[in-house]
């Protein structure tokens, strides 16, 4: 029987086995960090638990270009984004406490590790001059932020006009309990971080 590409029978098996995908990773994450970090259980290994995609617009105020800053972070993430409210008011950029400040999309579960799939093999190899993340991006939560100038390496939106390209920053939010288990657990799932940069 032929499944329409877009039917949900599909996109259920897209995702189940998406969610297959992740628990072998993680799986591997625990045989290949078990003997660096002491893991007595599976569990004990790192993970990520959500990527969170944004997109600031300070003091921005045309309609157009805010709504193709919403339609463009749907496309790339395939979910709705949300708006942020500014959180303090700063009068050189005439923006009020609440006022819009950006534009955000939290993913989980399988759309999450859809995207970091494509972040890794499409978005990174699309960065001009790209040599890598800086492993000093990671903080000592565990999680790593990521800016990407041109919202155009993503795939989705590549032909888009000069006029319209726009900043996306991506925070990567893990379960590693330091910035040292992080940085391998990256390095382990793939995110190309700089050898000469990493943490001692």
């Amino acid at each position: 029987m032929a499944i329409a590409s877009g039917s949900p029978l599909k996109a259920d098996r897209n995702s189940k086995y998406i969610y297959m995908n992740a628990v072998a990773t993680h799986n591997k994450t625990f045989d290949a960090l078990k003997a660096d970090f002491g893991y007595k259980n599976v569990m004990q290994a790192p993970k990520v638990v959500k990527v969170v995609v944004s997109s600031g617009v300070g003091s921005l105020k045309d309609k157009k270009k805010l709504e193709l800053i919403v339609d463009r972070l749907a496309k790339i993430t395939g979910q709705a984004p949300a708006p942020r409210g500014a959180k303090k008011s700063i009068a050189n950029f005439k923006i009020r406490v609440g006022d819009v400040a950006g534009y955000q999309v939290t993913l989980r579960g399988a759309r999450m590790q859809a995207f970091l799939d494509k972040l890794i093999h499409i978005v990174f190899p699309r960065v001009k001059d790209f040599r890598g993340l800086k492993a000093s991006a990671i903080d000592e939560m565990g999680n790593i932020s990521i800016g990407l100038k041109e919202h155009t390496v993503f795939p989705e939106t590549s032909d888009e006009d000069a006029k319209d390209i726009f900043g996306v920053a991506v925070t990567i939010v893990t379960t590693a309990k330091n910035k040292k288990e992080a940085e391998s657990f990256l390095r382990h799932i793939g995110l190309p971080l700089q050898k000469e940069e990493s943490s001692k």
